[in-house]
């Protein structure tokens, strides 16, 4: 599933070829991609003619603010590409893949289009009237971004006191940091020096400080080199990212660590594949 670098690398693709671009129309293949409002019709109908004024992210969500003619108050396009989500900027006239979800036309024969193979992902259209938190309900869930303010090291030290669940499950709640997912929770907990499987409430301060640095680098450099391309992640060129080369742990189970030269494990933890350095992490 995509995680926050990936979502950031294709909003920083979508504001640098769409804004200022007029929707012309378009076509949902996949209805049920559309999670608002209820009739795809619908969907294309509020967005025709609509004007992407700028792109944002929360958490794993694309936001786009659209202005329309029509109204003073701007509309709203949601994305969440979920586990296998595509979002590729190309020409009408290429053959369309196989998965292809929605389409959105362009002028110049450019289209935006949605790929997702596992048909997870969703797509919002909020009109003027609505609050997007209020129908893209998963926003009203999410905790701090990693790189505000409000995600400090007294803030995230107080969330993680008294919890008994492990470390590497308190950072995959989407309530505790938003857009953290599986590979970059594995890659965090390893520069940081911490068993995935701690349990919250035992980390020492030293600890939480050390852990916070460590979420926010390896957010930072994935973003760098593109985010993460492990199967089906692509930017808007459809180009794989480049942080998969330059992991920790993460999908290295069996290879020596980069750090001290042992095997690198794997274990299942919350059903999730989880990596580590029994070295460098100590009481793995």
């Amino acid at each position: 599933m995509p995680e926050l670098p990936e979502v950031e690398t294709v909003r920083l693709g979508l504001e640098k070829v769409t804004v200022g671009m007029q929707i012309m129309g378009g076509e949902v293949l996949y209805p049920r991609t559309i999670a608002h409002p209820q009739s795809p019709q619908a969907f294309i109908q509020g967005l025709q003619t609509a004007t992407f004024l700028a792109w944002m992210r929360r958490g794993k969500y694309l936001l786009s603010q659209l202005s329309l003619a029509t109204h003073r108050q701007p509309s709203w396009l949601g994305v969440h590409l979920r586990m296998t989500g595509q979002l590729l900027w190309l020409a009408q006239d290429e053959p369309v893949q196989k998965h292809t979800r929605v389409r959105l036309f362009f002028a110049n024969n450019r289209e935006l289009r949605f790929v997702d193979q596992r048909t997870f992902g969703q797509m919002w259209w909020v009109a003027p009237t609505e609050d997007p938190k209020q129908i893209i309900s998963g926003l009203q869930k999410l905790g701090p971004e990693p790189f505000s303010k409000d995600f400090s090291i007294d803030y995230l030290g107080k969330s993680l006191q008294g919890r008994k669940r492990s470390i590497k499950s308190a950072l995959l709640d989407q309530a505790l940091v938003a857009g953290v997912g599986n590979i970059y929770a594995d890659e965090a907990l390893f520069m940081s020096g911490i068993c995935p499987t701690m349990p919250c409430h035992q980390l020492q301060m030293e600890q939480v400080q050390r852990l916070r640095t460590a979420i926010v680098d390896v957010l930072s450099t994935s973003i760098g080199a593109g985010g993460t391309t492990f199967s089906d992640f692509r930017d808007l060129k459809g180009v794989n990212g480049n942080y998969g080369g330059m992991a920790w742990v993460y999908g290295r189970q069996g290879q020596p660590c980069r750090t001290c030269g042992q095997p690198i494990e794997r274990i299942k933890l919350v059903g999730r594949s989880t990596h580590f350095c029994p070295q460098c992490q100590p009481e793995c």
